[in-house]
């Protein structure tokens, strides 16, 4: 890390794997890659040499084998951390995720937790096509028994690691791979973040934007764009999906009275969706007018970079539903 604590998010999220190993003997990594390669990302670059193969695990290519063996690790008192190379790979390990991490705390009778922490890549944007530009972190926040974090600046990327290990529970932390080399200020002295806790990132009074992951930075964009039309935004970065901060979500609904949700999943079905219902069973009076989002396309991701980049979310589709929301005011 740099003096000046300017740091990229990769770094961030391997200082926090790194500060972990270092305090506690039980935590490890494993996961494709992460020893010699140094990972899919480069996110466990160095860790190898300075922990060794002990902790440093390289594992074949089974996601379902090597998630099983997170859990009966984290069932016998270790912490490990679990990396699948990107979120569609995580579908091959939803058997173990779903039915066994999700569920023995329930199954035992509260005798058995899991703490096991697992990351994956997430989202598109990278010309990886149909089955590598995938944003399931809607559909694992519809588990009961996961905790569900999306990391977007550093400082989270490397306070999450900490906070998800200190939780008896299962965590799935989603890093947009987009966001690897973003850079920023990193305080490695900071306290752990709560994990139900969303933040208001840019205060405002006309409209609330929510948005999580890589959308955060479209969300900022679009609310300076919006700025320059007399349109203030206040823009609130979930940071966890499952718990949802219901409490800062409907306060800010009752001060701005309009909102959308930018959100990365499909529209049908999505994480925005439930946001959606949630505000409408807590602060319907409050609204002034109909909610909005911006999602993905509801096609499989193209390759071809102008489609991908329509398909996205982008800051122009915010601006536009943020003036077709205070037009209907």
């Amino acid at each position: 890390m740099k003096e000046d604590n300017q740091t990229t998010y990769r770094e961030a999220v391997r200082e926090g794997i790194r500060n972990a190993m270092q305090k506690d003997d039980r935590v490890f990594l494993m996961g494709e890659d992460v020893g010699r390669y140094g990972g899919c990302f480069a996110v466990s670059k160095g860790l190898f040499e300075e922990f060794g193969k002990a902790r440093i695990i390289d594992t074949p290519l089974c996601e379902s084998t090597f998630t099983g063996a997170g859990i009966g690790a984290a069932l016998n008192g270790m912490r490990p951390i679990v990396e699948i190379m990107t979120v569609n790979f995580s579908l091959l390990a939803l058997d173990q995720i779903m039915n066994n991490a999700a569920t023995l705390l329930h199954m035992s009778g509260g005798q058995f937790n899991v703490p096991l922490v697992i990351r994956m890549s997430t989202g598109g944007g990278k010309q990886l096509a149909a089955q590598h530009s995938h944003s399931l972190e809607g559909w694992y926040a519809h588990i009961p028994g996961l905790k569900v974090l999306t990391p977007a600046t550093v400082q989270d990327a490397y306070s999450m690691i900490e906070s998800a290990l200190n939780d008896p529970d299962p965590v799935l932390i989603f890093e947009n791979s987009l966001l690897y080399n973003s850079q920023g200020t990193l305080d490695t002295n900071a306290k752990p973040l709560p994990i139900k806790k969303a933040v208001v990132k840019r205060p405002g009074k006309d409209l609330t934007i929510l948005a999580y992951g890589i959308n955060l930075f479209k969300a900022l964009d679009a609310a300076e764009i919006l700025e320059r039309e007399k349109i203030n935004a206040e823009v609130i970065d979930l940071r966890s999906l499952r718990p949802l901060d219901d409490e800062t979500i409907m306060n800010s609904v009752k001060k701005t009275h309009r909102v959308m949700i930018v959100d990365e999943g499909w529209k049908s079905g999505s994480i925005s969706a439930e946001i959606m219902a949630r505000i409408n069973e807590q602060a319907f009076f409050d609204l002034d007018a109909p909610m909005g989002r911006v999602c993905s396309a509801e096609v499989p991701f193209p390759y071809a970079k102008h489609l991908e980049d329509a398909a996205l979310p982008q800051p122009v589709k915010i601006v536009a539903m943020a003036r077709q929301i205070m037009e209907e005011a």
